[in-house]
C-alpha cells in the first residue's frame, strides 16, 4: 500500500500516566510508521519524539502522578502535498505555556532536559496549545519524505 493510499482514519489511544504504558504506545507508533512507509531512521525519530512527549507530560504536567489521563491520536494525513503523520498528545495537567517551553543549552551536558530539542529535531512541526478546559495539546507532524518510500 502506497503512503498516499493509506487510510486517513485516526488511531486513538487512552492511557494513564504510568511509565509502564510507554512501550505499548511506542510499539503502536512504530508499527503505524512502518505501515505508512517511513524510513527506519524517521520511524526511530518519531517514536523517540512521542516517548519524550509522554515522558514530559508525566514529569511536568502531572508531576509523576500515575493515575492521570493522556490521550494520543495518530492521524495519517497530508501536508504540503506529501503523506504525513500528525500526532496529538493531550493532557489535563499543568498548562505548558508555549513561550516557556524550550530545551536547555546543548552545551550543558547532563541527563534530561533534551526532550523539546529532540522533538524539534526529529519532527517537521511541533506546536503546543493550551487546552480550553485544562492542560495542553501537543501536536507534532512528520512528512513522509521522498527518500522514505
Amino acid at each position: 500500500m502506497a503512503a498516499s493510499d493509506f487510510p486517513q482514519f485516526p488511531v486513538r489511544m487512552s492511557i494513564v500516566s504510568v511509565p509502564a504504558h510507554l512501550p505499548v504506545v511506542r510499539s503502536a507508533v512504530e508499527r503505524l510508521c512502518e505501515l505508512m512507509g517511513f524510513a527506519e531512521e524517521d520511524r526511530g525519530g518519531i517514536v523517540l519524539s512521542v516517548d519524550e512527549a509522554l515522558t514530559n507530560v508525566i514529569k511536568h504536567a502531572y508531576h509523576g502522578d500515575d493515575d492521570k489521563p493522556i490521550e494520543i491520536v495518530l492521524r495519517p494525513t497530508e501536508s504540503a502535498g506529501q503523506a504525513a503523520l500528525s500526532i496529538e498528545v493531550r493532557d489535563w495537567g499543568d498548562v505548558a505555556e508555549p513561550a516557556q517551553i524550550r530545551s536547555r543549552d546543548l552545551e550543558d551536558v547532563r541527563p534530561g532536559g533534551l526532550g523539546v530539542h529532540i522533538m524539534s529535531s526529529c519532527m517537521d512541526e511541533v506546536t503546543y496549545t493550551p487546552a480550553p478546559d485544562a492542560g495542553t495539546v501537543l501536536t507534532m507532524l512528520k512528512r513522509l519524505n521522498q527518500r522514505n518510500g
